[in-house]
């Protein structure tokens, strides 16, 4: 296997600062914007390194750096990451680049972490992209669908889905027979039945501000982790009478989540593959 490193940190800054130019030129879904919550405190303790999973490099990149440039392509007006493990390592990779980092001291879960942000985002009333820092295949073009499905069909929650080959390990999704998502189950915590769904959820949704906020506070975590997930706001909303609809992403490749060497090196070969293209 082929060992990956980090740049030195110049090297890396000099190429934050070129990719973080790029700007979405499909002109979709960029006129009224939208702010993201990027995902990157965890620790990745499956990677087997002590470098934070988000600063792992995917094609001298690290990955953290993919999710910003698709954010700001496709038409991110404001993007709040949330870091914990190594965050003023992280940090550091963005120099004087206009993001806004909150941190999650405590690690409960995905849930707790968007919580983390309800300062920043207390005065605004629009839209919020959801990404994680560990999905660096994700194109603009993906997001953008997401958050023009999301407005069109005005939802509350739009959770991006995919279909993979092989579901097991993901969270699923559950759906009602008019196509409306209902709930989305960990796999820890899903029944034989449920288990047996192959659509799944990818961790990557578009929120109204002001519904995220208010039912982030009043998740549990009676789970089989004793964490606060993110998810749970999809329960919360159907049982509120909310709309909660999917989008789906047709290549389970490009939303695939980073959380070993071996996926590391599955990127890659992706990333490289598509420059060819």
């Amino acid at each position: 296997m082929q060992h990956l490193r980090m740049r030195d940190t110049r090297t890396t800054e000099g190429v934050t600062s070129g990719m973080m130019t790029g700007r979405n030129d499909t002109g979709t879904g960029a006129q009224e914007g939208f702010w993201t919550i990027i995902l990157a405190a965890g620790k990745g303790k499956r990677m087997r390194s002590d470098l934070a999973k988000v600063l792992h490099p995917v094609c001298g990149v690290p990955m953290l750096i993919h999710s910003v440039v698709a954010a700001r392509a496709a038409g991110a007006r404001k993007i709040v990451v949330v870091v914990g493990h190594q965050a003023e390592r992280i940090r550091g990779l963005f120099g004087k680049d206009e993001l806004i980092f909150v941190e999650q001291h405590d690690l409960l879960g995905t849930g707790h972490a968007v919580l983390q942000a309800r300062e920043v985002f207390k005065n605004y009333t629009g839209n919020v992209v959801i990404l994680c820092g560990d999905v660096p295949l994700i194109q603009p073009k993906t997001v953008q669908a997401l958050y023009n499905r999301h407005r069109s069909e005005e939802a509350v929650v739009t959770v991006l889905t995919t279909i993979p080959a092989e579901p097991a390990g993901y969270g699923r999704v559950v759906k009602a027979k008019d196509g409306r998502v209902l709930k989305i189950v960990e796999e820890k915590d899903a029944t034989t039945e449920e288990k047996q769904i192959r659509e799944i959820n990818t961790g990557i949704y578009c929120v109204e501000s002001r519904f995220l906020f208010g039912a982030v506070k009043s998740l549990g975590n009676r789970n089989a982790q004793g964490e606060y997930y993110l998810t749970d706001i999809i329960e919360f909303a159907f049982n509120n009478g909310r709309r909660v609809i999917s989008a789906p992403a047709s290549d389970p490749e490009e939303v695939m989540g980073i959380n070993t060497r071996e996926e590391l090196e599955k990127a890659c070969r992706r990333m490289e593959a598509r420059g060819r293209q």
